[in-house]
């Protein structure tokens, strides 16, 4: 067994190499846990708190009104919302309801969330009212018949006077009319309904798609992921078996990474009511609010992304809070500098380890073990439980010897069904069952993973490999560096050549000279950049992952002109 995945051989004794998934669908989880845990706290929002019992029974109404409205076995209902309570209940309810989630950031343009909505074929959304504009006046080029409605103000404790701006009143600084007769619905009127009686339908976990979330993936534009209900269970009790000192019902997970990312969705949203957790949620990260948050609520669990990590490190006052409560945080969607890591683990005292994961996996399928097992620094860890990985030759697709540099190709129960209506797609990225990444890397002679970088980020650079991560983390030991990025961009005689975007912290001035001496202390020549560009800020995602390939794209505009 260890020959074909020597990375058991490290495994702690807790964690079995093979678990038993459940073959219930994931709303029944919901089902579990109000039934072991009804008067616990399953979600707390600035301030309110919301009982497993009072979960079900908003889900419940909600479903019953979805079916009202027409949905029925895999039809397709957007959640454009923050982190909230009514995610939550938006959530299992079109799960309850027999629908299909489509998860929609809320930052997206009409053109985008248009897109989206015509090639999921969504017919109902929900959103918040001050975005009620943008999907109004995409609706009539889509599918969409529906449109709920709520506000952020709808779940906070104190009292209100819920005024929704289509309902042309100004509270809001908006007015909107529904253009839209019978098409627009009120989330806190659909809660406050006599239940309807659901129609219940059969699942088949394996087969039948929770959740479509759309990424660019490995190839393309963007796609929809299709997620078997499978796929979301076998992913979220892989984080359990990890999380074994974790006990059901004793944990509380800070949710902060969007729930429109499936990432923020399985380790904080599907995880917390798996095993009856509570889940402390932020619409937002602020630095400041979030450090507050930490201090009052004490939560366990923190899920969380480099930038998340990093903009607490560098808050001015954060020797006034105590982050002793946070026993463990696994960090995604993009590469944790080292220097981050051990110093966030000395501030909190808790563990903060390196996972990988991407869209196509549900997401998780490495991480490092937090505890019994010695991190290893620059590692992303090991693969989960049933997650076989091989690392492949770019050219010849044959498997390489260990520490050689190749494409990660993975298997579990985790990998998706494929991509939404993207035959073609599917059969590029899932071949026999292997998911190709596009990620490239090595395995050590432990069964430990290093990600060098993406293949479509590696710089060629007269003829090198330079792989951006090696520089960034270089740049990160930089006692001024905030921020920072690397990335390939056109060069006349070299190909490409490299170039860093480098945010610094308050108050700290650093010349390009300056920051080149520094990196070729640590660097190749050929790796050190050849251009440095200081900014107030960098390209992200909602989730805070560096967009790369929107500074490349900048400096091809440039040349362009």
């Amino acid at each position: 067994m260890y020959e074909s995945k020597p990375w058991l051989q490290v495994y702690p004794r807790e964690i079995p190499s093979m678990l038993v998934y459940s073959s219930e669908p994931v709303q029944q989880y919901l089902v579990n846990s109000v039934q072991k845990f009804p008067e616990k706290v399953a979600i707390h929002f600035m301030g309110k708190e919301i009982t497993y019992k009072k979960l079900y029974d908003d889900v419940m109404n909600f479903a019953g009104y979805l079916q009202t409205l027409g949905i029925s076995k895999n039809d397709r209902v957007a959640i454009m919302l923050p982190n909230t309570p009514q995610a939550v209940i938006a959530y299992y309810g079109i799960l309850m309801a027999g629908g299909i989630v489509v998860a929609t950031n809320p930052l997206y343009t009409e053109r985008e969330l248009e897109y989206q909505m015509k090639d999921s074929g969504t017919k109902v959304i929900i959103t918040l009212d001050i975005l009620y504009p943008r999907v109004s006046k995409i609706m009539p080029q889509t599918k969409l018949q529906h449109i709920i409605v709520t506000a952020i103000k709808d779940f906070l404790p104190f009292p209100k006077n819920l005024i929704y701006p289509y309902i042309q009143k100004k509270q809001y600084g908006i007015v909107v009319k529904a253009k839209h007769e019978g098409s627009t619905h009120l989330l806190t009127t659909i809660l406050k309904m006599k239940p309807k009686k659901l129609v219940e339908h059969e699942f088949n976990p394996d087969e039948d798609i929770a959740l479509l979330q759309y990424t660019g993936g490995t190839t393309g534009s963007p796609k929809g992921v299709m997620l078997t209900h499978k796929n979301l269970i076998a992913n979220t009790t892989q984080c359990q078996a990890w999380l074994y000192k974790s006990k059901p019902g004793d944990e509380s997970i800070l949710g902060i990474i969007p729930f429109f990312h499936v990432y923020g969705m399985t380790t904080v949203m599907v995880l917390s009511v798996m095993m009856g957790y509570k889940m402390i949620l932020l619409p937002k990260f602020n630095v400041e609010t979030t450090l507050k948050t930490i201090q009052k609520q004490h939560p366990t669990l923190f899920p969380g992304a480099p930038t998340m990590y990093i903009g607490i490190l560098n808050h001015p006052d954060l020797q006034k809070y105590n982050l002793s409560s946070i026993s463990s945080c696994m960090s995604g969607s993009a590469p944790l500098p080292v220097e981050i890591q051990e110093k966030f683990e000395a501030v909190s005292g808790g563990k903060l380890v390196e996972g990988y994961g991407l869209t196509e996996a549900s997401p998780v399928t490495h991480s490092n073990f937090l505890w019994d097992v010695p991190r290893v620094k620059g590692s992303i860890g090991v693969p989960w439980p049933d997650t076989e990985v091989k690392v492949l030759d770019m050219n010849t697709g044959e498997p390489v010897p260990v520490k050689e540099i190749g494409e990660f190709v993975i298997k579990g129960p985790q990998i998706m069904k494929g991509y939404w209506n993207r035959p073609v797609e599917t059969e590029e990225t899932l071949k026999d069952g292997w998911l190709y990444t596009g990620d490239l890397g090595y395995m050590d002679d432990q069964g430990y993973f290093y990600v060098v970088d993406r293949k479509k980020d590696m710089i060629i650079a007269g003829g090198f490999n330079i792989y951006p991560r090696e520089i960034e983390e270089v740049l990160y030991e930089h006692p001024d560096v905030l921020e920072a990025v690397a990335a390939g961009i056109p060069d006349a005689y070299r190909g490409e050549t490299v170039k860093a975007y480098i945010v610094l912290k308050e108050g700290a001035v650093v010349t390009s000279e300056e920051m080149n001496e520094f990196s070729r202390k640590y660097l190749a020549a050929y790796k050190v950049p050849r251009l440095y560009e200081f900014r107030k800020e960098l390209p992200k995602t909602a989730v805070g992952k560096i967009l790369r390939r929107t500074l490349v794209e900048e400096e091809k505009l440039k040349i362009e002109d």
